[in-house]
């Protein structure tokens, strides 16, 4: 067996490809339309129907824009249909880049206390490199984001609105980050000359300050209190005056953040089912009351505790890997949605285990999942075969903006989802209130959603 790719081998490839007429159909229809374009299942837009047996009602579909900002949006989401049904509104919005302002705070912060703890480590090592890799990027996880809200509320769009920088956070990051990059410099050169803890904290403290002020020049300032006019679905004027972002979550959103947890689905040897896990280096907000931490089932409870939620009226946030056999502008996630095998005449059959042990995927999305199709077969047990998800990209995609995932899909590429824990059985609870095992900060599991 050759090391080396020779003449001989490329010749053998090129007339290999050329007896095969479906490669060059192929290659043709690739080369002028793109992969997803050629690749589409026309049948599937007429198999995934956007028509759901239970199907909980929720507002507009909202834009993350050039930000990644999914796990903000989609939590936002699951929140604002507490306020509209609070207040009788047919639509709202809560402010997006008011927990984005505090976020970038918070995870600063976060990534310089971090710098401390880790002084003694080799700056080649590791866990540094992993630090330093994306200091202050816009995903997250659930945990992340009700740390921030406990700690600074919600308000409504209107009183925080969107601004350029928010909608487009790519500058932001890179200056941030060249800044955090060149504070975690300053933070271990004064270590190695010999500065104390209290040393290096004072200034951390002036470092933070600068985070402070960049922030409010491309966010604004975010508001202390607020006064808030709109209308409801019958032209009722409503002000709600003087009034902290807390007092508004406590008034108008009002979930019991200790009650609404995460159970992932990682079916890999390291993860035990029925086991709690968290990760190292993991969060946004130093000494917040919510650290992560998920419980881990076979995807069939993930199922089962998503349907359960959605009969009680309430939707379902969720983790998964969006870019995975996804139809974005028919708006449709399903494994037939597109026919990669018969395009490239070649098998796609990693399993859901091998696909996260070997890089090929991990959760990079969060959206809302709002409605679920039930079939029942003979016996009168009740199966989904599709699932209505509400996206966080706009209006121009599947139903406006709401997308629709097959179960299968479901079982292959939902790894994380987000309910109220009266929904566990009591075997589950106490598992989850069991003490969590710490994964790596590498570990699939502690990928962000974007």
């Amino acid at each position: 067996m050759k090391e080396f790719i020779s003449c001989e081998d490329l010749q053998n490839f090129s007339a290999a490809f050329d007896l095969d007429p479906r490669s060059q159909v192929a290659m043709d229809a690739v080369v002028e339309n793109g992969i997803i374009a050629s690749a589409r299942n026309s049948a599937a837009a007429a198999k995934y129907l956007h028509a759901y047996s239970v199907n909980v009602e929720s507002g507009d579909v909202c834009n993350q824009k050039q930000s990644g900002r999914c796990w903000m949006f989609a939590s936002l989401n699951v929140f604002r249909l507490e306020v509209m049904k609070k207040l009788n509104l047919k639509n709202m919005e809560l402010s997006q880049s008011y927990p984005l302002f505090w976020d970038k705070l918070e995870k600063s912060n976060y990534f310089l206390e971090n710098i401390l703890d880790t002084l003694d480590e080799p700056l080649d090592g590791r866990v540094v490199a992993y630090l330093l890799t994306d200091p202050v990027g816009d995903g997250g996880q659930w945990d992340m984001f009700r740390s921030l809200v406990a700690k600074y509320g919600v308000v409504p769009k209107d009183v925080y609105p969107e601004s350029n920088v928010s909608s487009s956070t790519r500058e932001l990051k890179k200056y941030l980050t060249t800044k955090l990059r060149e504070f975690a410099c300053t933070l271990r050169t004064a270590h190695e000359a010999g500065k104390g803890m209290d040393e290096l904290r004072a200034m951390k403290d002036q470092m933070m300050e600068t985070v402070y002020r960049m922030l409010t020049i491309c966010l604004g300032k975010p508001p202390v209190k607020f006064t808030w006019e709109t209308k409801d679905k019958d032209e009722k004027f409503i002000r709600i005056a003087d009034i902290t972002p807390q007092e508004f979550y406590e008034q108008y959103v009002g979930f019991d953040l200790d009650e609404y947890v995460t159970v992932i689905n990682a079916p890999t040897k390291d993860k035990p089912y029925g086991k709690t896990f968290t990760v190292q280096c993991l969060g946004s907000v130093r000494g917040g009351k919510y650290p992560v931490k998920y419980l881990n089932l076979p995807i069939e409870e993930l199922k089962r505790l998503t349907i359960d939620q959605l009969k009680n009226g309430e939707v379902v946030w969720f983790g998964s890997d969006v870019g995975q056999f996804s139809d974005r502008a028919k708006g449709i996630l399903a494994t037939d949605s597109l026919k990669l095998e018969q395009l490239f005449s070649t098998l796609f059959p990693l399993t859901k285990e091998q696909r996260l042990n070997y890089g090929e995927s991990l959760m990079t999305h969060a959206m809302v999942i709002t409605g679920v199709n039930l079939v029942t077969d003979e016996n009168g047990n009740e199966t989904p075969n599709r699932w209505r998800v509400e996206n966080s990209w706009g209006d121009e995609h599947g139903d406006k903006g709401y997308f629709t995932m097959s179960d299968e899909w479901f079982s292959e590429f939902v790894y994380q989802i987000l309910l109220n824990r009266k929904y566990f059985t009591a075997e589950e609870s106490a598992q989850f209130d069991a003490e969590p095992i710490e994964l790596k900060p590498w570990d699939p599991m502690g990928s962000l959603a974007f």
